[in-house]
């Protein structure tokens, strides 16, 4: 059941020091009816389309127009950015990085963050679900389709990696390993960003989304990868597969492959920002420094194997 905004008993208590004054939250309540209204109420699908035309448009003077408005909405660093200058707002979003913007953790008992992003809810799997938001579970076989067993990573771990529009948005294998099976869902767009989270029951389950089957070459490990779409966002390209999915793709949706990937190695990318989230079995545990409200970069600790106790390797391995 989603939450009521207007049920008065939901608000925060004005008692104590800490206390808001009741009207400040209701104006909060009220600006967050409004993100939500805006993004969420919306011809999400239309939407979703018309900015898949609008941002293919070549067009450097309507781009850099377009860059500029961005900015005004959020803090969109390109000073890592491998090109400054961008001929549609495509190759802004999808833009690569230059040599040695982001080091792979070089240690052989650490899955990395295969993204950027603001870690989302973590923990463990219990019962076949995992937490959206507070007091919002979903259960894994609703998320990667009813032909997976989620009892694999059962008492395992995971982490929700949320990327913002303005952030890097290519993603990157967190370890060597073989890419053994892609299942592509089609679904709606709603967007992800918390607001949506807590009022959205189920909503990982509801948008288009690709569940990658990834054997890791150390300890011989399954773990998932699940990229999320978004509204103005539905479109992700795996190098490895030689189509796009987006939501008029209309191919198989079952795609067997192996392919080895090195760790650090680009997999492929979100045409604007969306959501990763990482599933790994009983054994891993999560890195310290991977908290609620936390951001990292692509590279950093996300996961410690269940072999961390091994002596760590030395040296970097940088993405080029």
């Amino acid at each position: 059941m989603n939450p009521d905004p207007s049920n008065s008993s939901a608000l925060p208590p004005t008692s104590g020091k800490a206390a808001k004054p009741r009207g400040v939250w209701q104006r909060l309540l009220l600006q967050e009816d409004l993100n939500f209204l805006l993004t969420n109420r919306v011809p999400r699908i239309a939407l979703t389309h018309f900015m898949g035309w609008f941002s293919g448009l070549r067009s450097p003077a309507l781009t850099r127009i377009s860059i500029f408005i961005w900015r005004l909405f959020t803090e969109l660093d390109l000073s890592d950015a491998r090109k400054s200058h961008f001929s549609s707002l495509h190759e802004c979003f999808t833009r690569e990085l230059k040599p040695g913007a982001r080091t792979v953790d070089p240690d052989p008992a650490v899955l990395v963050s295969p993204s950027d992003g603001i870690v989302g809810a973590c923990g463990s799997v219990m019962k076949g679900q995992v937490f959206q938001a507070k007091g919002f579970a979903y259960d894994l076989k609703d998320l990667m389709g009813n032909a997976d067993n989620p009892c694999a990573f059962e008492g395992g771990s995971y982490v929700t990696l949320r990327l913002t529009s303005a952030m890097y948005h290519r993603f990157h294998a967190p370890h060597d390993a073989t890419i053994r099976h892609l299942r592509y869902i089609s679904g709606d767009t709603w967007n992800v960003n918390p607001i949506a989270l807590r009022r959205v029951e189920r909503l990982f389950c509801r948008n288009e989304r690709a569940v990658l089957h990834t054997r890791l070459a150390r300890g011989g490990h399954d773990i998932a990868l699940v990229p999320v779409a978004a509204i103005l966002v539905a479109s992700m390209r795996f190098h490895f597969l030689d189509v796009l999915l987006h939501l008029r793709y209309r191919g198989p949706h079952e795609l067997p492959c192996e392919v080895e990937v090195s760790k650090g190695q680009e997999l492929g990318w979100f045409q604007h920002g969306s959501t990763i989230i990482v599933f790994a079995p009983p054994g891993f545990r999560l890195a310290p420094n991977i908290a609620e409200g936390q951001h990292i970069r692509m590279g950093e600790p996300l996961m410690l194997l269940p072999d961390a106790a091994d002596p760590q390797a030395t040296g970097t391995v940088t993405v080029v």
